[in-house]
């Protein structure tokens, strides 16, 4: 997961003007197959380092059946979201001297009684002072509306100071003082192949449609952060427990430098 991809001049410039971006074929056909494995073995396990964050049947699970940091448990998936080559690529858009990780984390919008993800901001939910951390999401199914492909705002990552909204319960991003100019209707619905990925900004406007399929929609997302980051105080499950103070950089074995 080293070998490193030039990108276009183009993808930099519309990542930095819009928040998001979408790139093809990041993975081989052999990596997805092997990538959809490493999930199906992770997910839902019991104990271990990595963390599920709802169970079936419940509220966040029906939005995203969701596992945090499954690099802490599966070598696989370590070879995966260790590796440079997301890093590096995200280093290229963003123009950060280091790229650290913050986590990972699979996600499966399941079938049947599937919500939407409903728009919000990721920075928000993050414990940074500092803006700027942003997410890949690797599609591991081919996704489009039926099955809970995701739209951005473009530009809208430039709104700042909003507050994270619930992701179970009706909130309207759109209502806070901040956000009431940015028009939902300008949204890029982004369809993908699987093996394809986008790129977006921690305070880009996003949304994931529900699943309407009758099999899981399968992805992958990993959170970088720029190298140098300090820890805000606010809790969070990947920083609770670690001694961390307000100001602090959030470094460590934890949140290697990739890139």
């Amino acid at each position: 997961m080293n070998d490193r991809r030039v990108l276009e001049q183009e993808k930099i410039d519309y990542y930095r003007e819009n928040g998001f971006v979408q790139i093809d074929d990041v993975l081989s056909s052999e990596e997805v197959e092997e990538l959809r494995e490493y999930l199906f073995e992770t997910m839902d396990q019991s104990g271990g380092r990595s963390l599920q964050t709802d169970k079936e049947d419940g509220l966040y699970y029906r939005v995203l059946n969701q596992r945090v940091n499954t690099w802490r448990d599966h070598g696989g998936m370590a070879r995966f979201v260790l590796g440079s080559r997301f890093a590096d690529m995200g280093k290229q858009l963003t123009g950060f001297e280091g790229i650290r990780l913050f986590h990972d984390h699979a996600l499966f919008k399941m079938p049947k009684d599937s919500k939407p993800t409903p728009w919000h901001q990721d920075w928000p939910y993050w414990p940074m002072r500092e803006t700027g951390a942003f997410s890949i999401w690797i599609a591991l199914d081919d996704v489009d509306e039926n099955n809970g492909c995701m739209m951005f705002v473009p530009k809208s990552q430039k709104i700042k100071n909003l507050k994270s909204v619930s992701l179970v319960s009706p909130e309207d991003i759109f209502a806070q003082d901040g956000a009431r100019e940015v028009d939902r209707n300008t949204a890029a619905i982004v369809r993908m192949k699987a093996g394809s990925c986008t790129f977006h900004d921690g305070l880009t406007f996003h949304y994931a449609h529900a699943n309407r399929l009758d099999k899981p929609r399968r992805a992958l997302a990993i959170i970088y952060m720029a190298d140098g980051t300090t820890y805000s105080g606010a809790p969070h499950v990947c920083t609770d427990g670690l001694g961390l103070a307000p100001g602090d950089v959030i470094k460590g074995g934890l949140f290697p430098k990739l890139a």
